[in-house]
């Protein structure tokens, strides 16, 4: 997994606890619903450029 060992995801694991304590699960909350709000404002750029793209073929 992208060049990542068992150890190596352990370590950064472990790091992770160590600086973000008992905030870690709102840290990952929030990381989740940042993750999601980047998905949603994609498929949106998405679904303007196929609207633009199929109302340019009608008009031709």
């Amino acid at each position: 997994m992208f060049g990542v060992g068992t150890q190596e995801l352990l370590i950064v694991c472990v790091v992770a606890l160590l600086l973000f304590g008992n905030r870690l699960p709102s840290v990952m909350r929030s990381l989740g619903s940042g993750i999601s709000e980047f998905k949603k404002g994609m498929n949106e750029i998405q679904n303007d450029l196929r609207r633009s793209i199929d109302d340019t073929g009608k008009q031709q």
